[in-house]
């Protein structure tokens, strides 16, 4: 098993298992601030075991639950112009920037399609639908809402000229109290849809998220406690500028080379 899988297993295993409604009552959070890391595993072991450890104030940190699962493979299309706009939105930090996906959770086979939104002062929005068994995540409806999201949030059309940029593949735990949420993400690959070219990502990194209404969480406290710093790092920006290095950006390089040492080396 990869390290980092092992780790995020070990971490969700020890936890008080938790079902997805409860998640969904106590730290929902589709409006947020988020903030990444890129954790060792030693750390991330240490990390979780304080989020985790039921002496904690207030109570433990809770892990996601579903059929007796406790870690989850995750995959995502993401879907950008010919031009890639979102991706170059993103690196020039533009204030309207939006990323589309369509995502599948593989162990229950649940499809959304998602967009992305960056709100005032960096808070992220995230608006779904379910797609059912065969519909196109593309098709009429989804480009509908697409189309009704971007109307009443930025007051923009809808790109009408869509592809499919990258696909990402990766496990993940869900770490949750009240008000917070921590997804921690392990063996993270991402695929050019064009090209068919993969890299993966080290596998002694856990991609740590932490998801809050507010700004500062325990957890951030925690990880800066260890030494660990926020990382500028998304897997659709840093995993595209893995795949294409003429895409870099100076303020992403950094996090690129330590999710992807070996794509970034070669």
């Amino acid at each position: 098993m990869i390290p980092a899988v092992r780790a995020i297993a070990r971490a969700a295993m020890a936890a008080r298992p938790v079902p997805l409604a409860e998640v969904q009552a106590r730290a929902e959070l589709l409006a947020r601030f988020s903030t990444t890391y890129l954790v060792p595993v030693d750390v991330f072991a240490a990390f979780a075991a304080e989020l985790t450890d039921r002496r904690r104030p207030g109570g433990p940190f809770a892990a996601l639950c579903i059929n007796g699962r406790r870690w989850f493979r995750y995959q995502s299309v993401y879907y950008d112009t010919p031009d890639l706009r979102s991706f170059h939105d993103h690196r020039r930090n533009n204030l309207l920037r939006f990323k589309i996906r369509e995502r599948l959770y593989a162990d229950t086979g649940e499809r959304q399609f998602e967009v992305k939104l960056k709100g005032e002062h960096g808070r992220t929005v995230k608006h779904r639908r379910p797609l059912m068994p065969g519909d196109p995540a593309l098709g009429p409806a989804p480009r509908d809402f697409l189309a009704a999201v971007l109307d009443r949030s930025y007051g923009i059309e809808a790109p009408t000229e869509l592809g499919r940029s990258i696909e990402t593949d990766y496990q993940r735990a869900t770490f949750v109290a009240d008000g917070q949420r921590v997804t921690c993400d392990a063996a993270l690959v991402c695929r050019d849809l064009e090209t068919g070219r993969t890299v993966r990502a080290d596998g002694g990194l856990v991609v740590v998220e932490t998801k809050t209404s507010g700004r500062l969480t325990e957890a951030d406290r925690l990880l800066t406690g260890y030494g660990v710093q926020a990382a500028d790092f998304t897997k659709y920006c840093g995993g595209l500028s893995a795949l294409r290095p003429h895409l870099y950006a100076n303020h992403w390089r950094g996090p690129v080379r330590t999710a992807f040492p070996a794509a970034t080396a070669a």
